[in-house]
């Protein structure tokens, strides 16, 4: 893996041939961070990367709301239904890292059902940060949901290691309410019809105490976070393949009335894969 933006010491000098990189600065041969071998980073190294806003001097957090999202080069962000087609080892691994920085996992019932989800697990690597930041051992999953068409004896309700939280509106039915909380999931209401509203999404996680927020999708739930105006950072995988097809984009729904600009915060690459990280300007 190499970074390809932030410039860096290193990737200075590989425009420059002969370059002095002075010893021991980032990016220097040897020393941590070394961003121009292609070589496979560490999860701390990915972390920092991909840390969130540091929290104010007052220590009080305002949510942060990041998207990991992934798409091949003509547009699709699944193939046959699934993102893992066109994803990758080192996709996975910033998948990994990311929800071992989040609070919580927002996600879509559609792709609870699709892509077969289960709990977050607690990552060794980053047991001592998670504690020393106010963190549980794992994140907890949150997923959103009109009609609570969901399978209650999965271990995504019955086994996690943190209590997996159900966000619907005050009109979703009783009894699938009741069966979500006899499974053991934490029921939260956001919305005052059958589904949510985006903007009371956020503000009931941070109520909570969540506020590094982390969404995997799907497209209809991230169009809904994109087009309410909530979404702070999307970090998205560009795939170097081709798979044609009808498959969706990373956010569908209707369209915003004005183009949203964000700005490139980071680059990284490895194996023809790019790794975006794109924040509000």
């Amino acid at each position: 893996m190499r970074r390809l933006f932030p410039v860096t010491y290193e990737t200075a000098a590989q425009g420059a041939a002969g370059a002095a990189v002075p010893p021991g600065a980032p990016g220097a041969p040897g020393a941590p961070g070394a961003d121009g071998a292609d070589r496979e980073w560490g999860l701390l190294e990915l972390a920092e990367v991909y840390a969130y806003p540091a929290a104010p001097a007052d220590g009080v957090r305002t949510p942060w709301l990041r998207a990991n999202m992934v798409s091949t080069l003509d547009g699709a962000a699944q193939h046959e239904g699934k993102s893992q087609g066109i994803s990758s080892a080192a996709d996975m691994r910033i998948f990994g890292v990311l929800r071992a920085l989040a609070d919580v996992v927002l996600v879509g019932a559609e792709t609870v059902r699709q892509e077969g989800y289960r709990p977050a697990r607690a990552r060794a690597e980053f047991a001592a940060s998670r504690e020393a930041s106010g963190q549980g051992p794992a994140p907890a999953i949150a997923v959103v949901t009109a009609g609570l068409d969901l399978d209650f004896s999965l271990p995504l309700f019955t086994a996690p290691l943190v209590p997996t939280l159900i966000l619907t509106g005050a009109a979703a039915a009783p009894d699938r309410v009741a069966a979500a909380g006899k499974a053991g999931a934490e029921v939260v209401f956001a919305g005052e019809g059958a589904g949510v509203d985006p903007a009371r999404v956020v503000q009931a996680l941070a109520d909570r105490g969540l506020t590094r927020l982390l969404t995997e999708g799907g497209p209809r739930l991230l169009g809904r976070l994109v087009a309410a105006g909530v979404l702070d950072e999307l970090c998205l995988t560009m795939s170097p393949t081709l798979t044609a097809g009808g498959a969706q984009r990373i956010a569908g729904g209707p369209s915003v009335e004005v183009p949203e600009r964000l700005e490139l915060a980071s680059l990284l690459e490895e194996a023809g894969f790019l790794f975006t990280r794109y924040r509000r300007s």
